[in-house]
């Protein structure tokens, strides 16, 4: 695995598979690595001919509430991960790399990015958008692999692709849970033994939410009473969305963590 820091190099390394016309696969990512992201890199492994796979805490998706200085970093960890899932190339670019002196051009998404997370972290989708538009020129992947745990990001940023003409397709992996049924996600680690159990209530709401709106009754009511009902955390939305498809989605607080999830319904 060759990891790569600037953007020069990183392209002239892709410039003969690209003519040699093989398919590129771009997984990026923020680290902090788990089986989430090695599910995302093996549908990329099993796809490609060559996988990307980006390493760069993204500072212009964080919003002022959140604290961008106790994201998880561990390069040496990353890289053996990405490593073993087997990927060619990982690009570990610098903050200055992608966001130089004098940079001030974003990606501005629509509607879509001002509600539920828009809503609730203002800036967020801008940050995902421009960094995602950045990699995907530089990159030029043939298909981007993003995991549908963040299912609005996923529509975003197939809206951003689509409005914007962008010549790649983006891949949604079904979400990656732990036994007791928690999504994985890089912020479960700040989690206390009993604000996990109390997390724990996010997975049965959205599993309450998929059974009531199979016997025709209200999904967003069913997932609401079993959050309501757990007293260790705080709900920030349930709701349903049209993202790709209709799908219940949910966000809680426990403690200082906050958790998405979400459900397709058929």
């Amino acid at each position: 695995m060759k990891v790569i820091r600037t953007v020069a190099v990183l392209r002239d390394a892709l410039g003969e598979p690209r003519a040699r016309g093989e398919r590129i696969g771009l997984v990026p990512t923020m680290g902090a690595l788990h089986a989430g992201h090695v599910a995302l890199l093996d549908e990329a492994r099993e796809a490609c001919d060559v996988v990307v796979a980006s390493l760069f805490v993204n500072a212009a998706q964080f919003d002022a509430a959140e604290d961008l200085a106790r994201y998880p970093r561990d390069e040496a960890a990353d890289g053996r991960v990405a490593e073993a899932a087997g990927v060619d190339i990982l690009f570990a670019p610098s903050a200055d790399e992608l966001y130089p002196d004098l940079f001030e051009t974003w990606v501005e998404p629509g509607s879509l990015a001002t509600v539920l997370e828009g809503s609730a972290r203002p800036g967020h989708f801008r940050g995902v958008a421009t960094v995602c538009t950045k990699l995907f020129s530089i990159v030029q992947p043939s298909v981007a692999y993003f995991g549908q745990k963040d299912a609005q990001q996923v529509a975003v940023v197939r809206r951003v692709v689509a409005d914007l003409n962008l010549s790649l397709e983006v891949a949604a992996v079904p979400t990656v849970r732990d036994p007791d049924g928690l999504a994985l996600s890089s912020r479960n680690g700040f989690l206390s033994p009993a604000e996990r159990a109390s997390a724990l209530a996010l997975p049965r709401a959205l599993g309450a939410g998929v059974a009531a709106d199979r016997d025709g009754t209200d999904p967003v009511g069913a997932a609401r009473a079993v959050l309501d009902a757990e007293g260790g955390l705080t709900v920030d939305y349930v709701a349903l969305a049209d993202f790709d498809g209709p799908t219940l989605v949910a966000a809680v607080r426990v403690g200082t963590v906050r958790l998405i999830d979400n459900a397709r319904l058929a």
